[in-house]
């Protein structure tokens, strides 16, 4: 999620910001992006069914059914008005608050400028109007999403000059890669990539980008887990223990059954989390 993302961004200025920066501040930020999570995980929840719908359209003759037919879609039709009043004041609602925070992070950030220009609304240009469909898992192969022509064998070169080794052309490869083809289905993996060659390059700071950059794309994804996990180790390799603590304990905290979490258990052991 979006959401989630910006908790991270958060985490990651501190990494890359000045030395006087006012923890209590970011504290602040971090307090109201919980809440705002806590608002989104509810509306999800609007989405889920309760049990099997019971409409009462029994009746002696037609004109009865009919009767409760109307009455029945008045009710489900009030329902959905008042549904869609509550979307549209927390998708309001959500984005001023983002819009908000990014500015006053980016007030943190020695050299930022504010660019001023309207905040995406939470869930994308579209979220008051449909339902976003969940994302394809591409865990199951790419195949099953549609992708540019030769989005696929790009993403296949960069990935063969990470595995042999050679992590300059990779970090360049999947640069290209994620101009080329911006919101690609791969651009979580893409991004997640890049970061293991900038890592291999030396450069901890751009790869900790890179991984959040991942994580954000895709929050619930596949590589998600290892996104994050990857995050909150190059923190820890950037001197920033307490943001990296609580990355790495994030990842058993959204994903209980993935691989990564005793990954994550014995980087926090590593550096003494507590």
């Amino acid at each position: 999620m979006k959401v989630a993302g910006l908790v991270l961004a958060a985490v990651l200025t501190v990494a890359t910001g000045a030395q006087a920066q006012d923890q209590q501040t970011l504290a602040d930020i971090r307090q109201e992006l919980t809440v705002l999570h806590v608002e989104i995980q509810r509306l999800k929840r609007e989405f889920s069914t309760t049990g099997a719908p019971a409409p009462n359209l029994s009746g002696s003759s037609i004109l009865e059914r009919v009767d409760a037919i109307e009455a029945e879609l008045q009710r489900l039709t009030r329902q959905t008005e008042q549904l869609n009043q509550r979307i549209q004041n927390i998708v309001s609602d959500g984005t001023n608050r983002i819009g908000d925070l990014e500015f006053r992070l980016c007030e943190l950030e020695p050299g930022c400028e504010f660019s001023g220009e309207p905040t995406v609304p939470l869930g994308g240009e579209d979220a008051a109007a449909i339902v976003t469909p969940p994302a394809p898992d591409i865990a199951e192969g790419a195949g099953q999403v549609e992708l540019a022509v030769g989005e696929q064998a790009d993403f296949d070169e960069a990935a063969q000059a990470l595995a042999d080794g050679d992590f300059r052309t990779a970090a360049d490869l999947l640069a290209q890669f994620d101009a080329k083809y911006p919101g690609s289905p791969l651009a979580a993996e893409a991004n997640l990539r890049r970061g293991q060659a900038l890592e291999g390059l030396g450069d901890t700071r751009e790869a900790a980008r890179a991984f959040l950059a991942s994580f954000t794309a895709d929050s619930e994804g596949p590589v998600a887990p290892e996104a994050l996990y990857e995050l909150g180790a190059a923190l820890g390799r950037l001197g920033q223990v307490d943001q990296a603590c609580i990355t790495l304990g994030e990842v058993g905290v959204r994903f209980p059954s993935s691989a990564f979490v005793a990954t994550a258990t014995e980087e926090m052991a590593s550096l003494s989390c507590s």
